[in-house]
């Protein structure tokens, strides 16, 4: 069976990993970039032996490219995902999979129409780091899980990325930049969530950009900072969660699982390797576990191998549109739960994604 055929539309910071990976790959192949930056384009599609470097419009017309990557900010996620579909393209996104719940709801019904899929970043979840806390799980290692709690916090992108003015924008802040991670490790470990409460604030209504080429910048921020949030997911687990922007210093662990018989430490979501430590009932002190699966390293990309899989061979993505939705959801819910006082109801659902099967060889998905 041949590669799918992608083409990239982005080739910001992100892309270079991507580009990396993909030249890697079993299931898939890069034929071609687009970028509003035609010699942003030019020049990754030179550094990666990409074979086209096009315009948007040009990719899209493109009848060779079967599925698009869509690797722009935010603001333009939904258009351009709209855009590849009608073009009769499947479509992997980098998170989140779009800006509103309106245009999530839009992009999922019309892969639906056309008989396309959906996925969407991030991948992470894929890694050996979660996908062993999932057997690990799974094998009853901690016994029934009753809570979690997750933290993120940082202060923010203004110091060091050359373009941090969208992370301020709508779409962007913490919770959508770095909850998408945190969310759907949480769902892929715990199942989904029906119900959500949250607090949120914006500490500092304005940053000041100190990395090149904006240095001195001043950026208005249009989005809340630190938000606080608190999650009754389907099987009865209760989880905490904290995104922030706003903090210089912390000690507090990524994520953990507790369960009835003991308790998981999560590695970083936003890594693909470990460590994966366990301490169970009894135990005197942690314990580090071996890896049971390979993607240790970087792996940006392996999400979209499998979405090429799993149009290829009629089955369910992993990261697929249902999950990417589903944790767009409960972010917009932590927003509105702080707006409005009082608990959100979620109204999508979302099946704990399948494990990847252990023992795959390099590069490879099924």
């Amino acid at each position: 069976m041949g590669k799918t055929k992608v083409g990239i539309v982005g080739c910001g910071n992100i892309s270079s990993i991507y580009l990396k990976n993909g030249n890697l790959l079993e299931a898939i192949d890069i034929a071609a970039v687009a970028d509003l930056d035609m010699e942003r384009a030019r020049a990754k599609a030179e550094e990666y032996s990409i074979p086209k470097f096009v315009t948007t419009e040009e990719l899209l017309a493109d009848p060779e490219i079967e599925l698009v990557l869509n690797l722009t900010t935010p603001h333009a996620h939904f258009d351009v995902n709209k855009a590849a579909l009608m073009a009769g393209k499947h479509v992997y996104v980098e998170k989140p999979l779009a800006v509103t719940r309106e245009d999530g709801e839009k992009t999922l019904q019309l892969a639906n129409d056309k008989g396309l899929l959906v996925g969407g970043a991030p991948d992470t979840f894929m890694g050996a780091g979660i996908q062993t806390c999932r057997k690990l799980i799974d094998d009853g290692w901690i016994g029934r899980p009753v809570a979690a709690v997750a933290f993120m916090t940082c202060h923010g992108h203004e110091s060091w990325h050359p373009d941090p003015e969208f992370y301020y924008e709508r779409g962007g802040g913490p919770m959508f930049d770095m909850g998408p991670y945190y969310l759907t490790a949480l769902v892929t470990l715990l199942g989904g969530v029906k119900r959500v409460s949250g607090s949120a604030a914006v500490s500092f209504p304005q940053r000041t950009i100190t990395s090149k080429p904006k240095y001195g910048k001043v950026i208005d921020v249009e989005v809340p900072t630190h938000v606080a949030g608190v999650m009754d997911f389907v099987n009865g687990a209760v989880g905490t969660i904290v995104t922030s922007f706003d903090v210089w210093a912390a000690e507090l662990p990524r994520i953990e699982i507790y369960g009835s018989e003991g308790s998981l430490s999560v590695p970083d979501p936003n890594s693909f390797g470990g460590p994966v430590r366990i301490r169970r009932a009894g135990d005197t002190e942690w314990r580090e576990m071996p890896l049971t699966h390979g993607y240790a390293e970087n792996s940006r990309g392996i999400g979209v191998a499998d979405l090429a899989n799993a149009a290829r061979n009629s089955r369910p993505a992993r990261a697929n549109g249902d999950l990417t939705y589903h944790v767009l959801e409960i972010m917009h819910g932590f927003h509105d739960a702080a707006d409005d006082g009082k608990h959100y109801y979620l109204k999508s659902t979302a099946n704990r994604p399948a494990p990847l099967p252990m023992n795959l060889a390099p590069f490879t998905i099924d």
